[in-house]
């Protein structure tokens, strides 16, 4: 998960779709040009959860060029390398942080999965948070606007934007891929890019439709992504 970008060019983020329900949903993602797609399993709140064998079969048809990520809540490295075993994707996505173990466990136990944090931005103290972790040896952070101090947590699919002025400190300051997420839409995305500057974006809701991935909301989303240029 190697930015390439030089620093004085914007090229197009990356795409993640997340919250991929179907092994069709998968190939349409795919086919429309996402480098990453997201698997939520079981959370305290939030859409798209679906079961770790139906993850497992969907992750069996992305190509090896695709990021296929599971999102999990699970804050125990033991847990959270057990769940990869049973699902076989190729990238961790943490959505909680952890309580019990290091991102070096992860490095000893699977080679070759790529690690990647989320940090959900609520005040200027999220900016420590991301470079601390980034600090500690991650593959990349992701941005979402979750809350985890609240009785249920909330750790991703709120369909919020938060406040991309420090997510612009973020990106700046960590050295490593940042995603950004959160409330992201056709209508917006063109906007976020030019204010943050990521190495990739991640939307869920925003290209749903009574639950469904919708191909022209899609279509939609990456025209924005594609149109924006050097200009920040």
């Amino acid at each position: 998960m190697r930015d390439e970008r030089a620093s004085n060019q914007m090229t197009p983020p990356r795409l993640k779709v997340c919250c991929i329900q179907t092994v069709e949903e998968a190939r349409l993602a795919v086919a429309h040009g996402a480098a990453a797609v997201g698997l939520v399993s079981k959370m305290p709140s939030g859409p798209g959860m679906i079961s770790e064998s139906r993850i497992s079969s969907i992750a069996r048809t992305i190509p090896p060029s695709v990021g296929s990520f599971l999102l999990t809540s699970a804050r125990r490295v033991v847990e959270i390398i057990a769940q990869q075993r049973r699902c076989r994707v190729n990238t961790l996505q943490l959505v909680d942080r952890l309580d019990e173990g290091t991102y070096d466990d992860f490095r000893e136990a699977l080679p070759g999965i790529s690690i990647v944090q989320a940090i959900h931005v609520v005040g200027e103290e999220s900016l420590d948070e991301a470079c601390d972790v980034a600090r500690r040896g991650v593959d990349g952070l992701l941005l979402d606007s979750g809350n985890v101090r609240l009785p249920v947590k909330e750790l991703g699919g709120t369909g919020r934007v938060h406040d991309w002025r420090i997510s612009r400190q973020i990106v700046e300051a960590v050295g490593i891929p940042v995603f950004l997420a959160g409330g992201l839409r056709p209508d917006n995305v063109a906007e976020a890019i030019r204010q943050v500057r990521p190495f990739g974006v991640d939307v869920c809701s925003g290209l749903r439709t009574d639950g469904k991935l919708d191909e022209s909301k899609l279509s939609a989303f990456i025209r924005s992504l594609r149109s924006v240029d050097d200009r920040a």
